[in-house]
């Protein structure tokens, strides 16, 4: 029988951790930027080794209780997203489950925290004023320059009650340490979101990334959003996977066909609803014909809420 339950990785876990962890495909560390709501002046940096005991937890400075939802890691460093979406005691008191709201007066920076560093080694470069809810992933160049692809929102929770005010989009920023600044070049301006790679590229150049389109007046719901986007970022080539009416995608996951295939030699598997019947369907694609019908699906009796993510792990071979 399966269950369920919380393990603060055997007690080696002092304090919060994250939604989107991000396991290194070379080293096998799984490291996370985590965030307490009720901790105003830092964040930390978590690693845990391939054991699934912390061994790293390196506390960052901050100021007003940023939400940092997000990380991504290169070979270097430790990307901390430090945006202006800040801790408000007036949501709380208002009642909000989400009591955080965009900040004008914090300002929007990214950190390049070396990986083995310490918070005082951390490079802060000043960004334009925007939030970043998911990263796709992030390398180093041949130029030493941080190349960072992210689905980026120019604001988000400026009302008192939250919500999202405008779409993300797809952008690819160009981060140089040596000059402490960041470039954001927009890769696609459609409204998306949810972005995914082949994560054996997790930290290393990569050249697809998978993304989920949403409406564009920010409907949770995603209503009428019935798109899988696959970027192309050496040709520039968005293709489209469209499920077709009363049919809504969340985020699917890259999973390879077999040990050493290439990149986007694979399946991507992920949850579509059936507005109609108030069902989902668990779905696979093709990721090489991204086009065409999907190869599988797996009808599931009831609706799982839209934008429910995840990651995906192979089976453990037995002992």
């Amino acid at each position: 029988m399966e269950e369920q339950r919380y393990n603060p990785f055997d007690g080696t876990l002092a304090g919060s951790f994250t939604g989107h962890p991000h396991r290194d495909p070379l080293t096998a560390e799984t490291h996370a930027v985590a965030y307490d709501g009720r901790v105003w002046d830092s964040v930390r940096h978590v690693v845990l080794a391939p054991s699934g005991q912390v061994v790293r937890d390196v506390p960052v400075a901050v100021a007003h209780g940023p939400c940092i939802h997000d990380c991504a890691i290169t070979a270097r460093f430790v990307i901390v997203l430090d945006l202006p979406v800040t801790f408000s005691f007036r949501a709380l008191l208002a009642g909000y489950r989400f009591p955080f709201r965009w900040n004008p007066d914090h300002g929007a920076r990214v950190g390049l925290l070396p990986r083995q560093g310490e918070g005082a080694d951390i490079l802060w470069c000043a960004v334009e004023p925007c939030f970043v809810f998911h990263t796709a992933n992030a390398y180093d160049d041949a130029d030493g320059r941080v190349i960072l692809d992210v689905i980026a929102y120019g604001t988000v929770f400026t009302s008192p009650g939250g919500g999202l005010d405008t779409p993300g989009r797809l952008e690819r920023w160009i981060i140089d340490p040596s000059t402490g600044r960041v470039e954001r070049r927009v890769t696609d301006p459609a409204a998306q979101e949810f972005p995914r790679i082949d994560e054996r590229r997790l930290g290393q150049r990569h050249r697809y990334v998978y993304t989920v389109s949403v409406p564009a007046d920010g409907n949770t719901q995603l209503a009428g959003a019935t798109q899988l986007y696959k970027h192309d970022l050496e040709t520039g080539e968005r293709h489209v996977h469209d499920f077709g009416p009363d049919h809504v995608p969340g985020e699917f996951v890259f999973v390879p066909a077999r040990t050493g295939s290439g990149e986007d030699e694979g399946w991507l598997v992920g949850l579509v609803i059936d507005t109609a019947r108030d069902a989902t369907d668990f779905t696979v694609l093709d990721a090489r014909a991204f086009d065409a019908p999907p190869v599988a699906r797996v009808r599931l009796g009831h609706r799982i809420p839209p934008g429910f993510h995840g990651n995906w792990f192979p089976a453990r071979a037995p002992a």
